[in-house]
């Protein structure tokens, strides 16, 4: 484990520097693996690390608000976008060489948003348990119910509000996360996604599967290679639930060593 400083975060503005926990094993080309809402801890990746740290060097930064890295005092609608900056200021001050990143729920928006900003810096995306609609009415209840919960921590609260405040301000149900342009990645992706996943709304695997692959034969984005994988048996979690845990590790081994 250790901490970095970077000069400003947009998830904590007025904290200069901003000191990023992270965890750090292994060696060799870097993955650098992106937390969901509720934080690291939730949903450890403790297999993934047992079966890839021998040969790979594996990052696992802290966003501002959870872990040991800076509090916060609120979540924006926007907190993908901010948080995507932080990451990217993250990997470079580590001085990551186009690392695959592996994001898992809302760390699967930042990873994809940022092989769209930075095509050149990013070698792979895994995007596990992501969102495509910013609208989630299936959603609603549970997020409601998480900020009445007494047991809930301040995090958990701040992100349901955000995730509320998204569901607001977006245009129209299909209004979708990445502005129409998820075909324009054109590194390789692997998508994995839990047909158990309750925080997925009717026809969203199926629009992200179609938004993701869309371009036709002669796209460049097609010659990357977009593989989806839904699991049966799994739901928000594929990579740290029993049933699962092992799949993900073997479909994340094939896209990372496919990569060297």
């Amino acid at each position: 484990m250790g901490f970095l400083d970077i000069a400003q975060t947009p998830l904590a503005p007025g904290v200069s520097p901003a000191r990023i926990h992270y965890r750090e094993a292994g060696r060799g080309s870097p993955i650098v693996i992106l937390h969901g809402g509720w934080g690291y801890d939730m949903y450890p990746f403790d297999r993934q690390i047992g079966a890839l740290a021998s040969r790979r060097r594996l990052v696992i930064p802290d966003r501002s608000g959870y872990g040991r890295s800076p509090s916060i005092d609120a979540l924006p609608a926007d907190f993908h976008r901010r948080a995507a900056d932080e990451t990217r200021a993250v990997i470079e001050a580590l001085g990551l060489e186009r690392p695959t990143l592996w994001g898992h729920s809302d760390g699967a928006i930042i990873a994809l948003r940022l092989a769209l900003a930075m095509p050149d810096r990013v070698s792979a995306v895994i995007a596990e348990a992501s969102h495509y609609f910013r609208r989630k009415p299936r959603s609603r209840g549970f997020f409601e119910s998480v900020i009445a919960n007494p047991a809930s921590t301040d995090i958990m609260r701040l992100h349901a509000r955000a995730w509320l405040q998204i569901g607001e301000d977006a245009a129209s149900d299909a209004d979708d996360f990445y502005d129409g342009r998820l075909s324009e990645i054109f590194v390789p992706v692997l998508i994995i996604h839990g047909a158990r996943d309750p925080r997925t709304e009717p026809g969203e695997i199926e629009a992200l599967r179609s938004a993701a692959t869309a371009g036709g034969a002669s796209s460049a984005r097609t010659r990357a290679g977009v593989r989806v994988e839904v699991l049966s048996a799994a739901g928000h979690s594929p990579h740290s639930e029993s049933a699962t845990a092992d799949d993900v590790t073997r479909l994340a081994e094939q896209l990372i060593d496919a990569r060297t």
